[in-house]
């Protein structure tokens, strides 16, 4: 355990000294930022005002941004240092590979989760300085869902670095992959499988595998708790969880998926050819 801590305080400080994240940084403040600047928390929308109207428009904007920006810099964690020659060194050292693929995993998300956290957390307390009523309700959930989804893409980014030989396949396949999720983001576009006489349960079912399109709609169901924007696919999810069982399904799926995808990575690593 204390070389995995070890590991994981290490990516921390590189990670912090980064580019990158600088950038990353910038682009979650900025938004919030922007909103503030741009009068939205004094905006009303289906009876969202104040800091809950910014909330709202701040994780959809996050739904866009987080995904790519995890998996690009997480797929060059493992791929680049096989291409930068680190792994001879690092076998040298009397570090397990599991203290030092778990140690990146939890490092990584840190990083990768800090400067979500933080821009809200930032809203909150300007909303305090303002006078604004604070939805502490929506801030731990939205801050829950958030936690889930860069957890979640961290473990596909760090599968996908341990199957690409090099740097640039894996951000090549990181972007595939991020396209492929987005084609299936949308219960409408399932329409085409209806089509084709799929039952409606199972086109629902195949939609909700993806994480992205899980965290859409738990987000929707907040200002619209009987999902009224998707149609008849909401008599199916609700018939089927529940508001509240969806939302707990929202936050734990993309946990265990983000999961299984790291442990798969960590095994093929573990039985990989390093060098």
């Amino acid at each position: 355990m204390k070389h995995l801590w070890l590991t994981a305080y290490n990516d921390i400080i590189e990670s912090l000294r980064a580019r990158w994240f600088m950038v990353y940084s910038l682009v979650f403040g900025g938004i919030v930022v922007i909103l503030f600047a741009f009068g939205l928390s004094e905006s009303r929308i289906m009876g969202f005002t104040g800091l809950s109207r910014l909330l709202v428009t701040y994780i959809q904007l996050s739904m866009a941004i987080l995904p790519i920006f995890v998996l690009i810099t997480t797929v060059r964690s493992v791929a680049g240092d096989r291409e930068a020659g680190v792994f001879e060194y690092m076998l040298s050292l009397p570090v397990s590979l599991a203290a030092w693929f778990w140690g990146r995993f939890f490092g990584r998300f840190f990083v990768v989760f800090l400067p979500v956290l933080l821009a809200m957390v930032g809203a909150v307390i300007w909303g305090l300085i303002i006078g604004s009523k604070i939805p502490w309700g929506l801030f731990v959930y939205y801050s829950a869902l958030l936690m889930s989804l860069a957890w979640c893409f961290l473990g596909i980014g760090m599968l996908i670095s341990t199957l690409a030989r090099s740097s640039d396949v894996a951000q090549g396949a990181a972007f595939i992959t991020w396209l492929v999720l987005l084609l299936f983001l949308d219960l409408i576009l399932l329409g085409v499988m209806i089509r084709e006489n799929l039952p409606p349960e199972t086109a629902v079912g195949i939609a909700l595998i993806n994480p992205l399109q899980v965290f859409r709609t738990a987000t929707m169901m907040l200002f619209d708790p009987q999902l009224v924007l998707l149609g008849p696919t909401a008599y199916i999810i609700l018939d089927n969880f529940s508001q509240a069982g969806y939302i707990a399904y929202a936050i734990a799926y993309p946990i265990l998926f983000g999961t299984v995808c790291a442990a798969l990575g960590y095994a093929i690593f573990r039985q990989s050819d390093l060098p």
